[in-house]
């Protein structure tokens, strides 16, 4: 068994903390980001992984800086063995990589997508593959050594939503298998280096002018959490969950979601607005 403290933000990590607890290791401490303002009436909002540690009884701890002397002390209070960091959304510094070395979850085959958005990132180039990495966090980002690694196919029909609880599954995993038995770490490859930079507003908009099943790939990448759209000539955007690339090569709209409105299939959407396509 090991304790470890463990630094998470995500809906991703919250799933990867709660699948490790229930394992042999013990979560003695979680650090995250304060609270933050969301949604439209901007009410101030816990991350998502504060509520798994609620329901688990564990401490929790949302210092502004994680850096801070006084953050470090919190830390070291709870004498944790390993520090687990999953996309905890704020760069990690001295003391606590030489002092912990702490172990990093990423849902990539590093050094493949280093950076913000990695699962996003391998749907859009319509990657036929990804998974989870384990590696020790250094100053560069996601350039650490690696103690495990793991594919997960992607298949034609995959996207965000189905593809992401499957990599959680395969982090908790991996990290079991780190915590215990301590692999050697290995260097990353030096070529191969891609970057999964954060999602825009621009990366979210699909372009009729590209290939069709770029466009698709996008719709995959960002459904079910973000969302792709399509810019309407009233100035509007029209949200689209679901689409196909045609045998002619074009753009077949299958789901999608008007400003203000619901979710509905899009034949039923062209219906109403004198459209077909």
């Amino acid at each position: 068994m090991t304790r470890f403290a463990y630094l998470g933000t995500s809906t991703f990590a919250a799933a990867v903390l709660r699948g490790l607890a229930a394992g042999p290791h013990e979560p003695v401490l979680v650090v995250t980001r304060p609270d933050a303002p969301k949604g439209r009436g901007r009410k101030l909002t816990p991350p998502p992984i504060a509520h798994v540690a609620q329901e688990l009884g564990i401490e929790l701890f949302q210092p502004q800086d994680i850096n801070a002397p006084e953050s470090v002390e919190r830390i070291e209070a709870a004498a944790p063995q390993e520090l687990v960091v999953c996309a905890f959304g704020a760069l990690i510094g001295e003391p606590l990589l030489t002092r912990y070395a702490p172990l990093n979850v990423h849902p990539s085959l590093l050094p493949r997508w280093r950076g913000a958005a990695p699962i996003e990132r391998a749907l859009m180039a319509g990657d036929r593959e990804t998974g989870v990495s384990i590696i020790t966090l250094v100053e560069e980002l996601d350039a650490g050594p690696i103690g495990a690694q793991a594919v997960e196919p992607i298949t034609p029909e995959d996207n965000y939503g189905t593809l992401h609880p499957r990599l959680e599954a395969l982090a908790v995993e991996l990290l079991d298998e780190v915590l215990t038995q301590r692999p050697e770490f290995v260097a990353q490859a030096e070529s191969g280096i891609t970057y999964a930079e954060k999602i825009t507003a621009a990366d979210r908009t699909l372009d009729p002018a590209r290939p069709a099943q770029e466009n698709v790939n996008i719709v995959r990448a960002l459904s079910p959490h973000i969302g792709a759209r399509l810019a309407l000539e009233d100035g509007t955007f029209l949200g689209v969950h679901e689409a196909a690339a045609n045998t002619d090569g074009s753009l077949q709209l299958i789901r999608v979601q008007p400003a203000g409105g619901r979710p509905m299939a899009y034949t039923d959407y062209a219906r109403g607005h004198g459209e077909a396509r």
